[in-house]
C-alpha cells in the first residue's frame, strides 16, 4: 500500500502536511528537516523542487526556492540526497515542483528515481489533467507514484468530479486562487467553498492548502476536510531558526491542544 493511503486509512481528521524548499536555508539540510518533521509529529512531507518561475508560489517560496539554486540545488542533486531518505523516514514525502525541470531531468527517469528513494507522491500543478492521462498517467502507475491534483474556488463542479475520478491518495484543495502565503484567518468565502465541496461527498480525501499558518487556521481547515498543509509560514518559520528544536516546537504550536 502506498504511504499516502496509510495516513489516510489510520487517520481521518487532523492530517498535517508541511511543506519546506529543498536545500533551504543551507543546501544539506533536507534531510536533517524532514527527519525532525516525522520526530515532531508531522504526518506527510512535501519537499520543494526549487524552480526559478514558480507560478503558484508566492514570495516566502520563492525567497527559499531562489536561495535554493543560487546554493547550487538541482533535481539531480536532490535525488543524490535522498538516497538514503528511508532509512530514517518512514512517514509519506512527496515532492512538489513544475513539469519543466522533471521533463528535462527525464519524466520515466524521474519517476523511476522517485521509486528508487521512496517518493510517494508528487505535485505539479502546471501539468494539465489531459496530457497527464494521455503522456504520463501509465508511468505513474507502472512506478507507483501517486500524482496529486490540485482544485481552487474557481473549479467547475464538473471539473471537481473529474479530479476526484483521476486522483489518488488525496485532492490538494487551493484555499484560494491566489499564490501561496501565510495567513493569520479563513475568509467566509473560503469556508462557503469548502462546504460547497464538502456537500459533494467525494471518495477521494482532501487536504487544504494556501494561507494555513497556525493552529486557528488549521483547525479550521480540519474541520472541511482530512487535514492541511502548511508551507509558508514553515519556511517562515526556517528564516528566524531552522534548529532541530524550533522546528519541533513550531510543528507542536500546530497539532498541540
Amino acid at each position: 500500500m502506498n504511504r499516502i493511503d496509510e495516513v489516510f486509512s489510520k487517520k481521518k481528521k487532523g492530517i498535517l502536511n508541511i511543506y519546506f524548499t529543498a536545500g533551504y536555508p543551507k543546501i544539506n539540510d533536507t534531510l536533517r528537516i524532514a527527519r525532525t518533521l516525522e520526530v515532531a509529529g508531522v504526518d506527510i512531507i512535501e519537499i520543494g523542487i526549487p524552480y526559478s518561475d514558480p507560478i503558484a508560489d508566492g514570495p516566502t517560496i520563492q525567497d527559499s526556492s531562489q536561495k535554493a539554486l543560487d546554493a547550487g540545488m538541482s533535481l539531480k542533486l536532490l535525488m543524490r540526497q535522498l538516497q538514503d531518505l528511508r532509512k530514517h523516514v518512514k512517514i509519506p514525502v512527496i515532492l512538489m515542483g513544475y513539469i519543466n525541470p522533471v521533463i528535462q531531468y527525464g519524466f520515466t527517469k524521474f519517476c523511476h528515481d522517485c521509486k528508487e528513494v521512496g517518493i510517494d507522491g508528487v505535485i505539479l500543478p502546471d501539468l494539465p489533467m489531459q496530457e497527464y492521462a494521455e503522456m504520463c498517467q501509465g508511468t505513474f502507475e507502472e512506478y507507483g507514484i501517486y500524482n496529486i491534483f490540485l482544485m481552487t474556488p474557481q473549479t467547475s463542479e464538473k471539473r471537481v468530479f473529474q479530479i476526484n475520478n483521476a486522483s489518488k491518495g488525496f485532492i490538494y484543495m487551493v484555499s484560494s486562487a491566489s499564490i501561496t502565503g501565510a495567513k493569520q484567518e479563513v475568509s467566509q468565502a473560503q469556508i462557503d467553498y469548502f462546504e460547497r465541496i464538502q456537500k459533494m461527498n467525494l471518495s477521494v480525501q482532501r487536504l487544504i492548502g494556501f494561507g494555513i499558518s497556525n493552529k486557528e487556521t488549521f483547525d479550521n481547515a480540519c474541520q472541511y476536510a482530512s487535514g492541511a498543509i502548511i508551507g509558508s509560514a514553515f519556511i517562515n518559520q526556517l528564516n528566524k531558526d531552522d534548529s532541530d528544536e524550533a522546528i519541533t516546537s513550531f510543528v507542536g504550536s500546530i497539532i498541540n491542544p
